[in-house]
């Protein structure tokens, strides 16, 4: 049976290929290798990351951590 599918998707693809002279070959789901997209993915994690650092400085920079100062407020008052 699986010959049966694979033969029908090949007469299929030289069918398509007749008719439209601009398709090449058709990619099968095995050969398709998705370098595009995880560059696409890092580039987007990479600015992510650049955004959080900035906002970061912008937060902190000019402040002490604001949790450790409210803890020893507290711890002095005690």
């Amino acid at each position: 049976m699986s010959s049966a599918t694979e033969s029908t998707e090949t007469d299929r693809a030289h069918d398509i290929s007749a008719d439209d002279p601009d398709i090449v070959r058709e990619l099968g789901h095995d050969e398709y290798d998705p370098i595009g997209t995880l560059i696409l993915i890092g580039i987007y994690f990479t600015i992510l990351v650049l955004l959080w650092l900035f906002m970061y400085f912008v937060e902190f920079l000019g402040n002490g951590p604001t949790v450790v100062g409210a803890l020893t407020t507290v711890v002095g008052l005690a």
